[in-house]
C-alpha cells in the first residue's frame, strides 16, 4: 500500500480459482468486474458505484462445477483487499449502517470495522438462482468478506419477496455502510477504539 494511498491489491490462486481485486477506498465508483458470473458482477458493481470505491475485479474458476468457489473466493480476496486498504484502522469512523429498498424488498446492513470478524444474517431468499449465480452462494460471499476483512457484519432482511430484489438490495446497503464506516474523520488521529487498537 502506498503512503497516503487507502488501496489494497490481492491476487490468489488455488486449484480451483484465479482471483485479483484492487480497491480504492477514496474513489469514484468505477468498477471494472469480470467474474464470468452475471449477476455476481452485478452485485459487485453495486457495490462500487454505491460505496464509491473503485473496484476491480477478475476471476476465473471452475463453473463447469458450480459457481460456489468462484463466489466464496471474490469474498475471501475482496476482504482481504479492503483490510489492506484500511491499513491500521486509524482516523476511520469505524461503524456503518444503512437500510436500503428495492421495489418490496428492504434490507438493513449494520457493520463494524473493529478487527474482529462476525457475520450474522436472516435473508429469506426464496429463489435458487438468479440467472446462472447460485443464490445460496452470497451468504458464503458475505461471511467470506467479513471474515478475511475483519469486521462485525449484520445483515437484516426486513422486507420483500424477489431474490433479485433483496439481494440487491443487500449489496447497495453493505456498499452504503462500508463508504460510511470507511471515511476518514479528520478529528479521529488514532483508531477509533478505547483499546488504542483495533
Amino acid at each position: 500500500m502506498s503512503v497516503g494511498m487507502r488501496v489494497g491489491e490481492v491476487r490468489r490462486e488455488t486449484r480451483e480459482t484465479l482471483i485479483e481485486v484492487r480497491l480504492d477506498l477514496d474513489g469514484r465508483g468505477t468498477t471494472e468486474l469480470s467474474t464470468g458470473i452475471g449477476f455476481l458482477d452485478h452485485l459487485l458493481e453495486a457495490v462500487g458505484r454505491h460505496g464509491l470505491l473503485d473496484l476491480q475485479v477478475r476471476a476465473s474458476g471452475d463453473l463447469h462445477v458450480d459457481c460456489h468457489h468462484t463466489v466464496e473466493d471474490v469474498g475471501i480476496v475482496l476482504g482481504q483487499a479492503l483490510s489492506m486498504a484500511l491499513g491500521e484502522r486509524r482516523g476511520i469512523r469505524r461503524y456503518g449502517e444503512a437500510t436500503v429498498p428495492m421495489d418490496e424488498a428492504l434490507v438493513q446492513v449494520v457493520l463494524d470495522l473493529s478487527g474482529r470478524p462476525y457475520f450474522a444474517h436472516d435473508l429469506r431468499l426464496s429463489s435458487e438462482r438468479v440467472g446462472t449465480f447460485e443464490v445460496e452462494t452470497a451468504v458464503e460471499l458475505l461471511r467470506a468478506l467479513a471474515t478475511t476483512g475483519g469486521f462485525n457484519l449484520h445483515v437484516r432482511q426486513l422486507a420483500g419477496e424477489n431474490t433479485h430484489h433483496v439481494l440487491e438490495a443487500t449489496f447497495k446497503a453493505l456498499a452504503r455502510a462500508l463508504d460510511a464506516a470507511t471515511r476518514l474523520d479528520g478529528r479521529q488521529e488514532g483508531v477509533p477504539s478505547t483499546k488504542g487498537l483495533l
